[in-house]
């Protein structure tokens, strides 16, 4: 999965806000179990990563379940802004 953020921050915001979104995403993965990377580059290149291994026996994917209700979300469309 790619998810990609676009926004009006100055690239020194940018830097400020990188950190804290990833504390935010990771403390919502971790609750699942999953391995995953977190990824953030800024505009001015400065790349904020997080990695988190798999917790053993937590193939179970009822985890993300509880969190995420699939039937609020949409996939948007290309021409969509």
């Amino acid at each position: 999965m790619e998810i990609r953020f676009i926004s009006t921050l100055t690239p020194g915001d940018e830097e400020n806000f990188a950190p804290a979104l990833l504390r935010a995403a990771a403390a919502l993965l971790d609750q699942t179990g999953i391995a995953y990377t977190l990824r953030v580059e800024t505009t001015s290149e400065k790349v904020f990563q997080h990695n988190h291994p798999a917790v053993a026996g937590a193939s179970d994917t009822s985890a993300t379940r509880r969190f995420v209700d699939a039937s609020l979300l949409r996939p948007i469309a290309a021409t969509e802004s």
